[in-house]
């Protein structure tokens, strides 16, 4: 499960991390008291910045028509439902911060990173400071400072660890990244970002999650991070009988995926932006037997998602059900082949 920016923001706070003062704004009619303020789209990806969610209003006079752009910016495939006005931090110096666990060292690993803010996934693995988290937390915060040239804060960064530590712990989190890092120039460590995924799994343990990114469902499955063919059916045993058929036909299964019997638009879609994580896609293959789902949504779903969705991988579908007839003719219209089985969908990847 994935938090929204003032969500993680929030349980960040709730551990004693120092976060910038804010406002969320739901509606562009809602002005907020902060200035100079940042204004910041809250959407389920990164990236804002490249796609005009993230801008920094000095004159009061811009502020209505910036609140408009942000709200109306489509950043990759998400379209903001609030937007966060953050006070202006005076900052002297940018840094990367994450801690995630890591299945295969059965550990919390810490990621660092001299500098921090846009593309720090495109520096150099050996560029990062990187450490398993033990409890010597005291020789850890003077490694880690001395690594970003903060002697001075090595009190600080050990709070603030153990503070980081504790968030990831509280909420289940399987990766928190803080990213950047400031330091303002009176010398304060303010979180002035936060992305955090939550583990699904756990939700039976915090009764109060209620955050915008509902668990997609509870039959999901990552198979395979490094898989090169998703899959999308609804079903249990017909998403099994898709993984199985990808497999036998040679590719790495990504994921297994029920998405349930009565699936929507929205749901389809939601699917869909949880593949996107899969960095060596060649294919989504979406299987449904339409009962209670119908297929007209599931249809609306891929087109939607053709339209809205950058870089989304080749799509190979086999609907059957209810209303087929519809969807059959909604995918023509916009050119998307509609294949007669799922051995059809599954030979056509590298057709």
């Amino acid at each position: 499960m994935r938090l929204l920016e003032h969500e993680a923001k929030q349980l960040l706070s709730h551990s004693g991390v120092t976060i910038p003062n804010s406002e969320l704004l739901r509606t562009p009619s809602d002005i907020p008291t902060l200035f100079p303020t940042v204004i910041k789209a809250q959407v389920l990806t990164g990236r804002r910045n490249k796609f005009g969610g993230v801008k920094i209003v000095h004159e009061q006079a811009a502020l209505a028509t910036t609140l408009q752009s942000v709200f109306a910016a489509n950043i990759d495939g998400y379209m903001p439902e609030s937007v966060l006005a953050e006070e202006l931090l005076d900052i002297k110096q940018e840094f990367y911060l994450n801690l995630s666990v890591n299945r295969d060292e059965q550990a919390v690993v810490l990621l660092a990173h001299r500098d921090g803010g846009v593309d720090i996934e495109s520096q150099p693995k050996d560029a990062f400071f990187r450490e398993v988290i033990d409890n010597d937390s005291k020789s850890r915060a003077l490694r880690l400072a001395e690594y970003f040239g903060l002697e001075s804060h090595e009190f600080a960064l050990g709070e603030l660890l153990d503070q980081l530590l504790d968030c990831l712990k509280k909420n289940d989190a399987l990766s928190l990244e803080v990213n950047p890092l400031v330091v303002t120039k009176a010398g304060e460590l303010v979180a002035a970002d936060c992305k955090m995924e939550l583990d699904n799994a756990a939700t039976f343990r915090h009764p109060d999650w209620n955050f915008y990114d509902i668990p997609l469902s509870a039959n999901f499955v990552e198979l395979n991070l490094r898989g090169t063919v998703a899959t999308i059916a609804n079903g249990a045993g017909l998403a099994m009988a898709t993984v199985d058929a990808v497999q036998a036909a040679g590719y790495t299964p990504a994921n297994f995926l029920d998405i349930g019997g009565g699936a929507s638009k929205e749901t389809v879609m939601a699917a869909f932006h949880e593949l996107m994580k899969y960095s060596e896609l060649e294919a989504i293959v979406i299987n449904i037997f339409a009962g209670i789902t119908r297929c007209d949504e599931v249809a609306r779903a891929i087109i939607a998602a053709r339209e809205e969705i950058k870089g989304l991988p080749a799509l190979k579908i086999r609907l059957e059900g209810t209303n087929v007839a519809e969807a059959h003719t909604l995918l023509s219209e916009h050119s998307i082949v509609l294949y007669e089985s799922l051995d059809a969908a599954i030979g056509a990847i590298n057709a």
